[in-house]
């Protein structure tokens, strides 16, 4: 894989995977003043609906990503996947991985059947926003637990 990242697919309720997902609130806590709220089931993000990544540099776990089935399709047609739990830890940022695991996220969708990804990010993740809008993603209306949410900016694209 590109950038020296390893991806294993990995359970979402496992150590590695919560892991890194604490991180994530960690950041989420100080960047927003809380975590995310928005409910998860681990089960969503099992085959053949779902689907949970860790990328590794060698054998330290430093990025994550996962998909699961979303409900419904905005575009009246075809299955929508949503992304959920993109992170890199700092340290390892700044070297291309999340490209890295978007793109191959990307690819599974398709292997999933899936016709277009959406994803939920803030306004206070630029970082996050560059990334999405430079892969072809495009604003779209909100959903989900942030649906209206002032700081909340969902994304899509078609696959």
């Amino acid at each position: 894989m590109s950038a020296g990242l390893e991806l294993r697919e990995e359970p979402f309720d496992s150590p590695v995977a919560q892991q890194l997902i604490a991180a994530v609130q960690a950041e989420y806590v100080v960047r927003y003043g809380g975590p995310d709220e928005a409910p998860i089931d681990a089960t969503e993000f099992m085959p053949p609906h779902g689907l949970f990544l860790v990328g590794y540099l060698g054998t330290e776990p430093v990025a994550t990503g996962g998909l699961r089935r979303h409900a419904g399709n905005a575009d009246g047609g075809g299955i929508d996947v949503e992304l959920k739990r993109m992170y890199v830890v700092p340290e390892a940022r700044g070297k291309g991985l999340s490209r890295v695991m978007l793109s191959a996220l990307e690819e599974r969708a398709r292997g999933m059947g899936a016709s277009r990804i959406v994803l939920e990010t803030g306004n206070r993740q630029p970082e996050a926003v560059s990334l999405y809008e430079s892969s072809g993603y495009e604003r779209i209306e909100g959903f989900g637990y942030y649906a209206g949410a002032p700081l909340s900016i969902s994304f899509g694209k078609k696959l």
